[in-house]
C-alpha cells in the first residue's frame, strides 16, 4: 500500500510521516499492494485534524478525526477504519466478487447558521446508478448523514439519510 501524507497549514515532519506510515501500515492486511492511501494532517488553533481516504474497487473508506493531539487523532482514525472494514466486510466482499461497485460522492452539508450564508465550495461528480442498499453502504463508509445517488430502477436522483432513531430514510422526487 502506498501512503501519501500531506499537510494543510503545516509542514509534515519526518516523525509524523513515519508515525502515519506505521499506523496506516496496520491496514495493509486488508488491501492490495498497489492501493494508494491519502492522509492529510492539519492544525486549526488547538484542533489537530487527521483525514484519511482509501479508494479501492470503486469504494471509498474515509475517516476524519479531530482532537487536541495529532497522534491521538491518527490512532482514532485507524480504529474507525478498522471498524468500518469489519462492519462491512461481507457486504464489501459480496460486491467485490460480484463485480458491482459503489461510487463515492463527497457532498458536504452547507451551514444553515445565518441568513447571509453563501456557497463557498462547489463539487461536481458523476452519479453512477445504484440501488438503495448500495447508497446506504456508501453513506456509512464515508461517515456522512446523507447521500445523493441515482436510483438504478427509476433513473431519478434520490437521497438516503440517517434518521435520529438509527434507521434510514429515502427521499424521492415527486413531479
Amino acid at each position: 500500500m502506498r501512503i501519501t501524507v500531506s499537510g494543510k497549514n503545516m509542514d509534515v515532519t519526518d516523525a509524523l510521516r513515519s508515525t502515519v506510515n506505521k499506523k496506516m501500515g496496520k491496514l495493509d492486511k486488508y488491501f492490495n499492494k498497489d492501493l494508494e492511501l491519502k492522509a492529510t494532517v492539519s492544525v486549526e488553533k488547538n484542533r489537530h485534524i487527521f483525514e484519511v481516504t482509501i479508494p479501492f474497487n470503486g469504494t471509498i473508506l474515509r475517516s476524519e478525526e479531530v482532537t487536541d493531539d495529532m497522534y491521538t487523532s491518527i490512532d482514532k482514525a485507524v480504529d474507525v477504519l478498522e471498524r468500518q472494514i469489519r462492519k462491512h466486510k461481507t457486504k464489501l466482499e459480496k460486491r467485490y466478487y460480484s463485480g458491482g461497485s459503489i461510487k463515492f460522492e463527497n457532498i458536504t452539508q452547507l451551514p444553515e447558521e445565518d441568513k447571509d450564508s453563501k456557497i463557498v465550495k462547489t463539487k461536481k461528480f458523476a452519479i453512477k446508478p445504484m440501488d438503495e442498499e448500495e447508497a446506504v453502504l456508501q453513506m456509512e463508509l464515508i461517515g456522512h448523514s446523507f447521500f445523493v445517488f441515482r436510483n438504478a430502477e427509476t433513473n431519478e436522483v434520490n437521497v438516503v439519510y440517517r434518521r435520529k432513531d438509527g434507521n434510514y430514510g429515502l427521499i424521492e422526487p415527486e413531479f
